[in-house]
């Protein structure tokens, strides 16, 4: 049994951070902590209104709960008591948090899982006018892979300068369902020629459909179309991969069933995070263990990030320390 504390906080960004759906100059997420007696247990979550979630009504999710979790509900029972997205994520990864607390082992030794061994993350370029971030590509020209933020009609011409920018790099895109069919149709064998490895959610997840009998020339990723395991009979035919984020999951129970199913079913696998610190990114890492792409920069997109932080060695992110989580 714990008692349950609720606490929002709220990152600035490091310049601005633009998708296709807008700009943030904040990141604000939620931390959940399971406190019994000596023994802390904590997990972020990033509400996302894409998803009708707001910090209200996720504190709301997380506080409701306040009684169960203190006659006993523990981390197998909330999978049942709060449905997939970010308020489950939040205490889920304190849940993991907390038990590792109280057997002084780290979470990876408890779930069987083996010890976490540092990933290559992508470094995501914020989308803007092809000269901005043809900038940013050649400040970042060193990192093996990029990932850029696409949106509209100048979406080529930004690829392209990227490419100028950078031209060693590894370049991912990613629309956030800013694209029509049509768009995917003109753009995708261009982009194939460009080198780029992978387009995320180039259509809206309700028009996603079209994807089937669309000819895929570079390898096509689910993120706003997967969120939990029911998500993936639903992607055959459609995607290559799928987009794994804790949020959309629920948590770190989850997402680990999600990517065993995920693999069986022969997509491939990407872990990827919202705009949070590096207490979202602790068990994000466990989940990006020998998966295809990892996606965990958010803490480099911050303009200061909570101590103790995940270690970041370029694009190198190395596991957790027990201080920090799990």
């Amino acid at each position: 049994m714990a008692t349950l504390e609720v606490q929002v906080e709220t990152w600035p960004v490091r310049g601005a951070f633009t998708i296709s759906r807008g700009s943030r100059t904040e990141a604000i997420v939620l931390v959940a902590r399971l406190v019994d007696g000596n023994h802390e247990g904590r997990g972020e979550c990033v509400p996302y209104p894409r998803y009708g979630e707001s910090v209200e009504s996720v504190g709301s999710q997380i506080e409701g709960l306040s009684g169960q979790i203190a006659s006993g509900l523990d981390r197998q029972g909330l999978q049942g008591a709060l449905p997939p997205g970010a308020a489950r994520n939040a205490l889920d990864c304190a849940f993991w948090d907390l038990e590792a607390k109280r057997t002084g082992k780290r979470m990876w030794g408890l779930a069987g899982l083996q010890e976490p061994l540092p990933v290559t993350s992508a470094y995501t370029l914020s989308l803007d006018t092809p000269d901005v971030m043809r900038i940013a590509a050649s400040e970042n020209a060193t990192r093996p892979l990029l990932k850029l933020k696409l949106a509209g009609p100048d979406d080529l011409d930004r690829v392209k300068a990227v490419r100028d920018g950078a031209p060693d790099a590894d370049l991912i895109v990613d629309a956030n369902e800013g694209w029509t069919a049509e768009v995917y149709v003109d753009l995708a064998p261009k982009l194939a020629a460009l080198g780029v490895k992978m387009i995320e959610q180039p259509l809206p997840a309700a028009d996603d459909h079209a994807l089937a009998n669309i000819e895929r020339p570079v390898p096509v990723c689910a993120d706003e179309s997967c969120h939990d395991r029911a998500s993936l009979e639903g992607l055959k035919g459609r995607y290559d991969l799928i987009n794994i984020k804790l949020d959309k999951a629920g948590g770190l129970t989850e997402a680990l069933a999600l990517k065993a199913d995920a693999v069986a079913m022969n997509f491939g696998v990407m872990v990827g995070c919202m705009l949070g610190t590096s207490l979202s990114m602790a068990p994000a890492h466990i989940a990006a263990q020998g998966v295809d792409v990892v996606d965990l920069d958010g803490p480099l997109l911050l303009a200061e990030d909570r101590e103790p932080s995940i270690r970041f060695d370029g694009s190198i992110v190395y596991p957790p320390e027990s201080a920090l989580w799990g």
